[in-house]
């Protein structure tokens, strides 16, 4: 009674949705990179460019990931720990964590964004503390937003719901 190890690789999940979030979400990022000027500061570098760089970025990751999914080639489990799928829900906690700025940095500002943005990761990674990761991701957004304006990069009004 031996088990044909190649039939058991071919029921095994393979998680190519995985890929195909990722590319989505470099997508997304090459998207928004083209609404931003691409004016210059001192180092001759925009910000449009951080944003097409982490954009080509996840777009060649998601399609690495979609052909490692596809040949079964994922990382498997540490020896002694179970194998276990990966999670949708948190991936979709995650995605829409990371593209929240894409969308709401206009409408809500900078500090803002972020605590959703900071909340909405955590709590992929298995926070449920929202509350406490809320007033994180507000701290953070605001020490960045001050931070950067004081180097000369402008990141928006603060609060433009406000005004």
């Amino acid at each position: 009674m031996s088990v044909n190890p190649g039939r058991q690789d071919a029921r095994k999940p393979r998680p190519w949705w995985l890929g195909l979030g990722v590319l989505a979400m470099g997508a997304l990022w090459l998207n928004g990179a083209r609404s931003i000027a691409s004016t210059t500061n001192y180092i001759g570098v925009g910000p449009a460019a951080i944003i097409l760089a982490v954009g080509i970025g996840l777009t060649v990751l998601g399609v690495i990931l979609i052909a490692q999914a596809m040949r079964g080639e994922l990382v498997p489990a540490p020896e002694g720990e179970e194998d276990t799928p990966p999670s949708r829900s948190a991936f979709l906690l995650a995605l829409a964590g990371v593209s929240i700025p894409l969308l709401t940095i206009r409408w809500l500002g900078f500090p803002f964004t972020a605590m959703l943005a900071f909340t909405l990761v955590t709590h992929a990674f298995g926070s449920r503390r929202t509350g406490l990761d809320l007033m994180v991701g507000a701290v953070l957004g605001s020490v960045a937003w001050f931070g950067f304006s004081r180097l000369g990069i402008s990141l928006g009004p603060f609060l433009p719901l406000i005004g």
